[in-house]
């Protein structure tokens, strides 16, 4: 038997956020990221809807960029205090993924973040709260899955809490915050959504359910992406749909280990400057984990069936043909949209970004215990093939000097 779950209510397009005025209940917290949201005046219409739905309004706000494990803490303490009946995260997939880890503890106080790592083993939630989420990114989605990523910074490691009980009860998909993202964002969260769509496709996990809203995701990001990044706001908003549906898909089907070794790489580096933003780290993998997977032969097939839905070659092609083509297509739009092909290009002069950038060194010291970890991981076990430890290094160095998969 498996399970598919949704929101129970998806509420999108233009000027969804005033749904917000139509909820019950008595007291609502919003959890909020760095500004962007208050600089808009999309936080000051939210307050104002809650209010308008007869409702005491608190704030939890300045949700940093992979949420901490100490955010979660401070935060579920605060709804402790306020002891509301809603919560509502508002911005990318930082606060969003906050505030399920605070619904968590706040519904459970004695539930430790190791308790919450446990895959699909959490208590119950709604007891206390529902929860919304209204998503101003198109990549995460996690407005609408059931998955949480929270950073250990002593341990340098993103956790993915995964259960179903953090599926949102609410999602509101309004494309009018997407449309204020910057250029980087929009690169970064749409490759996190084209990789959402892939794995979920290929997971070992998936049915009927989540294949049409894998593929009809990827053939809509592969039209929308690359305009959205050159500023057509239609395409943008299409985007956030994309972005929704591909969240769907893999919510359900589950993703696979590009996923792991973004998971695994994206702190572990900060010490020395080194922060690998998870869009851009997925970007940079997934064509290394095509590669890798496709010795595989069940996967290889269902990545010839994504081209084809694409058109990026002639049906009649091989499977390896496609299987090339794809790769060779998932590395342009990166060419198109300034993301380096590995992790040594990552932060150096030919793309300017604000995290540095990783020593070789460093990243060898490190490498063993990246892919022990990536290993464990949660996403690893729906992967459509299995890497040893071993396997796993190879993949990472590839990775990281941006060289060929041949194993």
């Amino acid at each position: 038997m498996a399970r598919f779950t949704l929101p129970r209510d998806i509420y999108h397009g233009k000027g969804s956020l005033e749904e917000l005025k139509r909820f019950h209940g008595k007291r609502a917290v919003i959890c909020v990221g760095g500004g962007s949201m208050k600089r808009f005046g999309f936080l000051e219409r939210a307050v104002s809807y809650l209010k308008e739905a007869g409702m005491e309004v608190s704030l939890i706000e300045g949700i940093e960029s992979d949420p901490s494990v100490d955010t979660v803490i401070k935060g579920a303490e605060k709804m402790l205090a306020f002891q509301p009946d809603w919560i509502v995260a508002i911005g990318g997939g930082s606060p969003i993924d906050a505030a399920k880890a605070m619904w968590i503890k706040y519904e459970n106080p004695d539930c430790t973040f190791e308790d919450m790592c446990r895959v699909f083993g959490l208590p119950k939630l709604r007891n206390k709260a529902h929860f919304c989420a209204v998503s101003s990114t198109s990549g995460t989605a996690t407005e609408v899955t059931a998955f949480s990523i929270i950073t250990d910074y002593e341990k340098g490691v993103k956790y993915p809490i995964a259960d179903f009980e953090i599926t949102p009860d609410v999602a509101i998909v309004d494309p009018e915050l997407a449309e204020t993202m910057p250029k980087k964002l929009v690169a970064h969260t749409g490759m996190d959504a084209m990789t959402h769509a892939i794995e979920a496709y290929v997971s070992a996990a998936h049915c009927d359910f989540t294949d049409p809203l894998a593929i009809h995701a990827i053939e809509m990001i592969m039209k929308d992406l690359i305009p959205s990044y050159n500023g057509d706001m239609a395409a943008r908003d299409r985007m956030h749909n994309a972005q929704c549906l591909a969240g769907m898909a893999f919510s359900n089907a589950l993703l696979g280990i590009v996923h792991s070794m973004a998971h695994k790489t994206g702190a572990v580096f900060a010490d020395c400057g080194a922060h690998i933003i998870h869009g851009a780290a997925n970007a940079m993998y997934l064509p290394k984990v095509i590669s890798f997977n496709a010795k595989n032969s069940e996967a290889k097939r269902r990545y010839g069936v994504i081209v084809d839905y694409m058109g990026i070659t002639d049906k009649r092609a091989s499977d390896n043909e496609k299987v090339s083509a794809l790769i060779a297509y998932l590395r342009n739009m990166n060419d198109e949209m300034n993301i380096p092909h590995g992790i040594q290009s990552y932060g150096k002069d030919s793309y300017p970004c604000e995290q540095g950038f990783v020593p070789e060194n460093i990243f060898l010291d490190r490498l063993h215990n990246i892919a022990v970890n990536a290993i464990a991981d949660a996403c690893t076990a729906s992967n459509p093939r299995q890497p040893s430890v071993e396997e796993m290094e190879k993949l990472l160095k590839c990775c990281y000097y941006d060289t060929e998969v041949d194993f």
